[in-house]
This record gives structure tokens, C-alpha cells and sequence, in this order.
């Protein structure tokens, strides 16, 4: 158990110090995780992601919770999600010191710009690894038509949402995820 949470603090403190773009650029840190300790499936990390967003708090923070939890109980939840904070903490106090005196340097500026495409980059991986899950049966490539690869209703629900949400920005989030949740119970999304 003692090993375990090592374990998770060790990992999620690296995830935490290199993702940088938050909770999202955490996804490519656990597919990672996930080949390298074999503790969640990618399809499982799909489904903490789902409970991750739809639930209060950091996505970030919310599935270091959910994956500590899943490893090593209450225990778990609580080391993993303090090795993800940790370095934020530890970084931002420094950098808030540093900043202080430094903001109007040339070489400080030019390195936040050049973090901006960094997390972009890191979200866009994460994004198509999400749309793999979500929108495709890779299971299914090579074993029959290319129609079996696609999971139609899963890609219908995802324009219909996206158009929804640029329609109706006003409408909290949560209403969508809610609403998603019931369309995939009643249209059967898990066959």
C-alpha cells in the first residue's frame, strides 16, 4: 500500500510539473501513466474524464482524485491529488516572486508566448485521443466494414452538442452533460 501511494505522488507530481495548459494537457501525462503501470485502461481513463468534467472542480485535480481513489482507495485519492498540486503550488510561488522583478524583461515574455503553442499542442493530443475513445471502435478496424469502425450515435450526439453549445452559450454546461447522460441511457451508447 505504502509503495502504491509512492507511486502515485511520484507520478502525478511529474504530470503536475509538466502539464503544462492544465487539467486537459494532463491527458497525454495519463495515457502515459496508463501503458507504463497498467493501473486504468485507456477506456477506463475515458470514463474518469467524463466524471471529471461533469463534476465541480479542476478536471486535473478531479482525475488525479478519481485515480488515486481507483489505485489505492481514500488514501490514493488524497496522495495523487496532492502530487498534481504540489508543483503548481511550489512553481507559481516562485514565479510570482520572480515575475515581481522580471515582468517587463524581453526573455520572460518571449517564454510565456512560447508556452501558449506548447498547450495547445498538449490539449489537441489529448483532444484526438479523446475522439479515438469516444467516437471510434478501433477494436473493430481490420474485422470488418469501415462503417463498423465509427460509433454513429456517439458522433450524432457530438455535432448535436456542439452546435447546441455555440447556440445557446447562456446554458450552463452541466445542462448538456446531464442531458448527454440520459440520451446515452436511453439510446443504449454502451453497446
Amino acid at each position: 500500500m505504502i509503495l502504491d501511494l509512492a507511486r502515485l505522488f511520484i507520478n502525478f507530481f511529474m504530470t503536475g510539473l509538466f502539464s503544462i495548459g492544465g487539467g486537459l494537457a494532463t491527458l497525454p501525462f495519463l495515457y502515459d501513466m496508463s501503458d507504463r503501470t497498467g493501473w486504468f485502461t485507456h477506456e477506463e481513463l475515458s470514463n474518469m474524464l467524463a466524471i471529471s468534467e461533469s463534476t465541480p472542480g479542476a478536471i486535473g485535480a478531479n482525475m488525479a482524485t478519481y485515480t488515486g481513489f481507483h489505485v489505492a482507495s481514500l488514501p490514493g485519492a488524497i496522495v495523487a491529488t496532492a502530487g498534481l498540486a504540489m508543483p503548481g503550488i511550489i512553481i507559481i510561488l516562485i514565479i510570482a516572486r520572480v515575475l515581481a522583478v522580471y515582468r517587463n524583461n524581453p526573455y520572460v515574455e518571449s517564454a510565456f508566448h512560447g508556452l501558449r503553442p506548447a498547450s495547445v499542442g498538449l490539449i489537441a493530443a489529448a483532444a484526438v485521443s479523446v475522439l479515438q475513445i469516444s467516437l471510434l471502435h478501433w477494436e473493430r478496424l481490420g474485422a470488418g466494414t469501415w462503417t463498423e469502425l465509427f460509433h454513429f450515435k456517439a458522433i450524432l450526439l457530438a455535432v448535436i452538442l456542439f452546435i447546441l453549445t455555440r447556440k445557446f452559450q447562456k446554458i450552463h454546461p452541466v445542462v448538456f452533460l446531464a442531458g448527454s447522460a440520459v440520451i446515452g441511457i436511453i439510446f443504449s451508447f454502451a453497446e
